[in-house]
């Protein structure tokens, strides 16, 4: 597959990346800790009814050039004591109003660098996580660790801890490009790291890399696809770097090295797809890839793919998001609520509120709508108007008019083979993958108000 540079000059532009749906640029911050509890007792009643909760850790012993997410350094031991005293507290307060007759189905950590501070403190959380709910039998724990603090024993320990599966922060393998973006090299070969997490009995590994940095081309990132073949995880994630120093300032000293431009990351998408399908990995999403037998691809077989802020995920084993730390991310099926950002205002918060509640947003009908619409391209690269109004009740007309369908919008992709349209259903070719965003945005009434700064689609 070679993406033609006639697509990259004519879709190559800013949008939204659909984590959400509304983006978090439209959350309100007059949506109060009231508001959020309201929203959570609702989704007792709402489907699916399992329960997933996610704790953000915002500590880096060092961050990243290139890194977006909320992070603070200069942290000390007392501190993240009374910051895991908060979440504690977070949680025991918050599932006061959760039916825990629901089982617990999933547990996501990431950061900042979860794996940075001492696994005590996970532990800690954990254990009260455990007294509170109860855990299915199949439940997914997983945490996001950077190679540069990940020991053996530490694996032991997540293990023990109840974690199964751990995504590795890679990003790239060669240590120039490391060193350039300010991120520490690994302790341990990646490959011994691998096979150390599955030799403990983990149902599942992760390695995430980023194309689009500096100092990369087409042939090293080539490089890096090969490696991360012969480390041989479950699930390869290919990110693009999204480069915005207009709201992400630190991303400025990059510039001072070869960015790589809109042809060259292409070229690394295609390389990644072309390498990674034929490794037998299955192109999962945009930027996904998992073996046949992950349930990422069944779920992708079935059309049944879902996306949230952490990521891709199955709708089902997934179900309602409840975010706890600094900055996390609630995402009920008809709210979203998110934490302060700042550790220390969070855990002011919690100890005067109980709760520490920043903004959010109370979807609509419509908004569900859209946000289905758009999920099910995003992440299945196929639509069915059919199947959306069968679920909401109503008919397809009304979806199309919900989502101001019309077949002139896509008359660009249709003429340069990226997609088709047949009755009420829209399938997305390979090609079309790298322009999914752009796809995706044709449905959605608020690209017209122009709210929010968004990257660059490829």
């Amino acid at each position: 597959m070679k993406f033609r540079k006639l697509i990259l000059k004519k879709f190559n532009k800013p949008g939204p990346r659909y984590t959400s749906y509304p983006p978090a640029t439209h959350f309100d911050e007059n949506f109060s800790i009231n508001n959020y509890i309201t929203q959570v007792e609702n989704s007792n009643f709402e489907e699916p009814s399992n329960i997933s909760l996610y704790f953000h850790v915002p500590f880096c012993p060092q961050i990243c050039h290139f890194c977006g997410c909320t992070t603070e350094t200069g942290f000390t031991k007392p501190f993240i004591q009374r910051y895991v005293d908060a979440v504690i507290s977070e949680v025991k307060n918050l599932s006061k109003y959760i039916d825990k007759s629901r089982l617990l189905t999933q547990i996501h950590w990431g950061g900042g660098t979860p794996n940075a501070i001492s696994l005590s403190f996970i532990e800690q959380i954990t254990n009260v996580v455990k007294d509170i709910f109860i855990l299915s039998k199949d439940y997914e724990m997983a945490i996001e660790c950077s190679p540069a603090h990940l020991d053996f024993s530490h694996i032991e320990h997540l293990k023990k801890i109840g974690f199964n599966r751990i995504s590795l922060g890679v990003q790239d393998f060669d240590n120039k490009i490391l060193d350039v973006i300010n991120r520490r090299r690994p302790k341990h070969p990646i490959k011994d790291i691998v096979e150390k997490i599955k030799s403990e009995g983990f149902v599942g590994t992760n390695i995430d890399l980023i194309y689009g940095l500096p100092l990369q081309t087409p042939k090293s990132f080539q490089s890096c696809i090969e490696t991360a073949i012969e480390v041989n995880p479950d699930r390869i994630v290919t990110f693009s770097y999204a480069h915005v120093p207009s709201v992400i300032p630190r991303q400025k000293i990059l510039e001072k090295f070869d960015l790589p431009d809109s042809n060259q990351k292409a070229q690394m998408y295609d390389i990644s797809f072309r390498l990674l399908t034929k490794a037998g990995y299955n192109a999962i999403g945009m930027d996904h890839f998992a073996k046949p037998d992950d349930e990422f691809s069944i779920a992708l077989n079935q059309k049944k793919l879902h996306r949230n802020f952490q990521g891709y995920c199955t709708r089902l084993s997934t179900g309602q998001v409840y975010g706890f730390g600094a900055s996390s991310i609630s995402q009920l099926d008809s709210c979203y609520s998110q934490n302060t950002k700042n550790a220390s205002k969070y855990i002011y918060d919690i100890k005067k509120y109980g709760l520490a509640t920043f903004r959010g947003y109370v979807l609509t009908k419509q908004e569900k709508i859209i946000r289905d619409v758009i999920n099910s391209l995003m992440c299945n690269y196929y639509l069915s108007f059919d199947e959306i109004a069968l679920k909401y009740n109503t008919d397809v007309k009304k979806v199309k008019d919900i989502v101001n369908y019309s077949t002139d919008e896509f008359k660009d992709f249709l003429s340069l083979k990226l997609m088709k349209i047949s009755n009420n259903e829209i399938e997305v070719f390979d090609e079309g993958r790298l322009v999914i965003r752009n796809i995706a945005m044709n449905f959605d009434p608020l690209m017209k108000t122009k709210i929010g700064t968004y990257s660059k689609t490829i």
